[in-house]
């Protein structure tokens, strides 16, 4: 069979916190959470690690989680489309990427952030590296390391097959330990692709009602994608 990742069969589900397997990540979780529901203290977070650890995954799930709280969210999927107009009071702005941010952008990304200390505001950024190895403007990099600063950590591999399947069960249904070899044999091996690989066979799974096997699983990609041996 050609190698395949399992997300291309279906649309992945939002981010959120629920379909986030932690790993060694809850002290974020847990921070993210008290953010997004308006119970953190901290003027701001900044989430730091490897492509592939899920850093704009859980800005989307925070984004989100906000949103349902009844917050005022402005979320930017990088700093050029940081809003050129003024914040609202209590706002919580989630800009990804950072790290990225060319003059101009890292100009009013540092107005934002101290607009956002004026009106009682909150902020939420994500960068692959902590402010002090940012390739960003002094100012900017101080006023970032203000914020609670937090390593979002690759879930091991070794520890993926345990993790799968609890995140299985925690979504009712079981796992065999085959069909979790299979995937990890069978596609990238990032954690969120995973998970929305196991959301999208769980809704296959209950479409056709049939437990998830690793039969079902080669039928799925040979009907559904035409792959065949």
């Amino acid at each position: 069979m050609s190698e395949q990742l399992i997300l291309d069969l279906a649309q992945p589900e939002p981010p959120t916190f629920a379909n986030f397997v932690p790993g060694g990540n809850r002290e974020a979780m847990a921070s993210l959470d008290a953010l997004a529901a308006g119970g953190s203290r901290e003027t701001g977070l900044l989430l730091w690690g490897a492509p592939g650890a899920g850093k704009s995954h859980l800005l989307a799930a925070c984004a989100a989680a906000a949103l349902g709280a009844g917050r005022t969210v402005i979320r930017c999927a990088s700093p050029a489309a940081l809003p050129a107009h003024d914040v609202a009071d209590a706002t919580l702005l989630i800009v990804d990427a950072v790290d990225a941010a060319d003059a101009n952008a890292q100009g009013r990304l540092f107005t934002l952030l101290n607009r956002l200390a004026a009106v009682q505001g909150q902020w939420l950024a994500a960068a692959a590296l902590p402010p002090a190895r940012l390739a960003l403007r002094e100012d900017l990099r101080t006023r970032l390391a203000l914020g609670l600063v937090l390593e979002i950590l690759p879930l091991a591999d070794a520890d993926k097959p345990r993790a799968l399947a609890a995140y299985a069960r925690e979504r009712g249904f079981r796992l065999s330990d085959d069909v979790i070899v299979y995937l990890l044999a069978h596609g990238r091996r990032d954690m969120t692709s995973l998970v929305a690989a196991l959301a999208a066979l769980d809704r296959r799974s209950l479409a056709i009602k049939r437990s998830i096997t690793v039969p079902m699983l080669r039928e799925w990609l040979q009907r559904d994608l035409g792959l065949t041996r």
